[in-house]
């Protein structure tokens, strides 16, 4: 996918920007996280989206759960070790039949330099499926792009939680031999 301004490619969070003000998201869920980065600023920079800071991702359901109650539409944005956190909050938007879209970085997978993010990465699918959230993943900025569109459609229409897993061919896993030198 290429900028029409630029050479290179166009990041994928310009195009799920754009599609969150497409479906009219107002409020976006997260916890600071670097992958999420770009797309963390886009929303703080758009007027129409209220960025709300969690101390934890569980937090998050919740909220867009109230959102979704005022007549507002959300997202939540997470790395994957912050699946772990959400397990019985999860339970809220199955059993409420509420729409929820979960964008989630995650770690413990490719080139992964950190042990200890492995054994929830490995994880975060069985976990998110088992408690009634459909899952998609995208592995190329492209695919995160057309994931994120369905997800929302399908959330939004269908009263579903559902969560885009953003691989880490995408946001590129950190090097430990970089972070120490």
């Amino acid at each position: 996918m290429k900028n029409s301004n630029q050479s290179k490619p166009t990041h994928w969070s310009e195009p799920v920007h754009s599609l969150l003000r497409e479906h009219q998201i107002k409020q976006v869920a997260m916890v600071p996280d670097a992958g999420h980065a770009n797309l963390i600023r886009l929303c703080e920079a758009d007027k129409k989206m209220k960025v709300v800071r969690l101390t934890s991702e569980e937090q998050g359901v919740s909220l867009l759960g109230g959102a979704w109650l005022g007549g507002e539409k959300g997202i939540l944005l997470m790395q994957s070790s912050g699946v772990g956190n959400c397990i019985n909050m999860l339970s809220l938007s199955t059993s409420c039949q509420m729409p929820l879209v979960i964008l989630i970085t995650m770690r413990g997978d490719h080139g992964e330099f950190n042990p200890s993010q492995v054994p929830m990465g490995h994880a975060t699918e069985t976990v998110l499926s088992a408690m009634g959230v459909l899952v998609r993943r995208g592995d190329t900025h492209e695919a995160v792009v057309e994931e994120v569109a369905g997800a929302l459609h399908m959330a939004f229409n269908t009263s579903r939680p559902i969560a885009v897993l953003i691989g880490q061919k995408v946001t590129g896993a950190k090097d430990f031999r970089k972070l120490t030198h």
